[in-house]
């Protein structure tokens, strides 16, 4: 077979990393449960932060130390393109907005997000948004040394930037999409001239919002990840929703005709391969028949569970999913991130994924 198996990003960060983890995983059980998503689990008066301000040097050895622990975890447990595990970062979004001008982290804003998911208090646009410095050609940089498999890295979408962040300025969706659009195009244009091969934005609002993805969310998709090496792989992550904690109930999902909505204008754009959530909630499988040249990174392990799959019905999902796709168009992965498993639990969940590739 030649099915590659990728992760999709976040990974549980050793636990002397210089900034928390904000998956909650030194948290209580009870926090845990009150968690409400995870942007409400970002702390504004946390100084996390501050390290990417720094030149602390004791600093830094630890975050290589954690990155080189999460890359030989990956590849040891038969992980064919690896993340940086996103360790470097505060919170997923945030962390990217950092380097933004434009977005203010004193001016904070309690709002809806995802649909009405939760609420959480938020920075926000306080001016025009435009890149205070590039960050992510240093951050592939520092995974790469590590492996010699292709490391992969993610970038929130302009969508879904613009769902997480309050708004004091455009008051246009669209139009903050656009310049947010531009800033991200400028790290992903830096990252392929530097040799990244695999680049994913992840917009989990294309599956909340479809008609807002039809209006604009695609154009500025696709805005920002113009003009990049063809030799580079864009690639999107569009999950259908984290829960608020491991093993957490009845957490608010995307529709269950998302995917179906927003298929063919995937198939139609520049990407080149698409990341679909399957193991939570099983697709109906025509749905891969509307990909006819993009590559589908398939969820086969559950993120949200700490029940540990059988390698078993892993082929079995593969087999059914192989009557409906071409194998050198399949990519198997988890549905998300791996941030709410501690590294053993992460490191089973990989190794049975991996196994269930490599003996199909």
């Amino acid at each position: 077979m030649s099915i590659k198996t990728t992760t999709i990003g976040a990974y549980p960060k050793p636990n002397y990393t210089p900034i928390r983890d904000w998956f909650l995983q030194d948290k209580s059980d009870e926090e845990k449960k009150q968690s409400k998503g995870l942007l409400s689990n970002w702390d504004p008066k946390s100084e996390d932060h501050k390290v990417y301000e720094e030149k602390d040097e004791e600093k830094e050895k630890l975050f290589l130390k954690a990155i080189e622990e999460v890359i030989l975890d990956q590849t040891s447990s038969g992980i064919d393109i690896p993340t940086d595990g996103e360790v470097r970062r505060e919170n997923y979004i945030f962390y990217q907005l950092r380097f933004f001008n434009g977005v203010s982290f004193e001016h904070l804003t309690t709002k809806s997000v995802r649909k009405g998911a939760f609420e959480a208090t938020l920075p926000t646009i306080t001016s025009k948004v435009s890149n205070k410095s590039l960050r992510l050609v240093d951050d592939w940089k520092s995974a790469q040394q590590f492996t010699n498999n292709p490391v992969k890295i993610t970038i929130p979408g302009p969508m879904t930037i613009t769902d997480s962040i309050a708004d004091d300025y455009y008051n246009d969706p669209k139009k903050m999409g656009y310049d947010l659009a531009l800033c991200i195009s400028n790290e992903v244009k830096a990252l392929s001239e530097a040799g990244c091969q695999y680049i994913q934005i992840d917009e989990p609002v294309f599956a909340r919002k479809p008609e807002e993805t039809h209006d604009y969310g695609m154009e500025n998709l696709e805005r920002a990840m113009h003009g990049i090496l063809k030799e580079t792989q864009k690639a999107c992550h569009i999950c259908c929703g984290y829960p608020n904690s491991l093993d957490s109930e009845h957490y608010k999902k995307a529709d269950l005709d998302a995917y179906d909505k927003i298929a063919d204008l995937v198939e139609d754009s520049s990407i080149d391969e698409v990341s679909l959530e399957d193991s939570h909630r099983p697709l109906d499988l025509k749905l891969l028949e509307k990909f006819k040249k993009t590559k589908v990174i398939m969820g086969l392990i559950d993120v949200a569970k700490s029940r540990m799959e059988s390698v078993e019905e892993i082929q079995k999902r593969i087999r059914e999913v192989l009557e409906h796709i071409d194998e050198e168009r399949l990519i198997a992965a988890p549905d998300c991130g791996l941030g709410f498993f501690d590294r053993n639990q992460a490191k089973q969940k990989m190794q049975i994924l991996s196994k269930a590739v490599k003996n199909l």
